[in-house]
Order: C-alpha cells, then structure tokens, then sequence
C-alpha cells in the first residue's frame, strides 16, 4: 500500500493534538494540586490523567498507524479524540469557563486532523471495494 502525504500530515497535526493535550494535562493537575484534598481535588487528578492518557495514545497511534494511513488508526484517533474534545467544548467551552481563544486550539487541531486524514482514508480506497480500506504493513 503506498503511503499518502496527506495521511502523514494528519498524523502530525494528531500529534500536535496530543502534545497540546499533555500540556493541558499538566495544567488540570496544577489546578487539581492547588485545590483542598477531597473529591473535587481527586476528580481533577483523574481528569489530568485521563488528559494524559488521551494525549499519549492519539500521539502513539498517530505515530504508528495514522503516518501509514491505517483503517485502524483512523478509526481509534477520529474516536478517542473526537470524544476527549466533544466533551471539553460541551462541559467547558460551551458554557464560557475558557474563553475561545485559546480555547478553540484543540477543536480546530481536532477537526483539521479529522478532516486530512478522512481525505487520506478516502484516496487510499481500493477500485471495487465499498467503503474498504486496505490496512498498511
């Protein structure tokens, strides 16, 4: 299976993604650390580390899977991410706890992602197959 550039362009711009969710990760736990100990202050830590966790598995299968325009990889990234930002824009940005700038980051680096790697997963379709894609090696 050949390689796409576009695939590789959305793999960094996943990666970019998770490296600005690494920072707001720590960010969380920072906010978390400043709070009294007690449930608010433990769902903060479990928030920093779920933040973390997202980040490192976008950035994992970017690396490994959406850099090869894997069906696969499309499909853990375009879920596991769109999910941690659909999440951040109803609980946080929708209700006006940020502001949109800077806010809107990882939305916009979400959709952007989404959208070159969707572009990627449809040009790499096989003559004949219905929605199929061949997965690299």
């Amino acid at each position: 299976m050949k390689r796409s550039v576009v695939a590789q362009i959305s793999a960094v711009v996943y990666v970019l993604w998770g490296l600005l969710h690494l920072q707001a990760a720590f960010f969380v736990y920072k906010l978390g650390a400043s709070l009294a100990p007690g449930m608010l202050q433990g769902r903060m830590f479990q928030n920093a580390w779920n933040l973390l966790f997202a980040s490192v598995v976008a950035i994992a299968v970017a690396v490994a899977m959406n850099w090869r325009n894997r069906r696969d990889g499309y499909w853990i990234n375009a879920s596991l991410v769109g999910l941690v930002d659909l999440g951040f824009i109803f609980f946080v940005l929708m209700p006006g706890y940020l502001p949109p700038w800077p806010g809107i980051l990882g939305p916009v680096t979400w959709l952007l992602a989404w959208a070159l790697s969707t572009v990627a997963y449809l040009q790499n379709r096989q003559p004949g197959q219905a929605g199929a894609i061949a997965t690299a090696s």
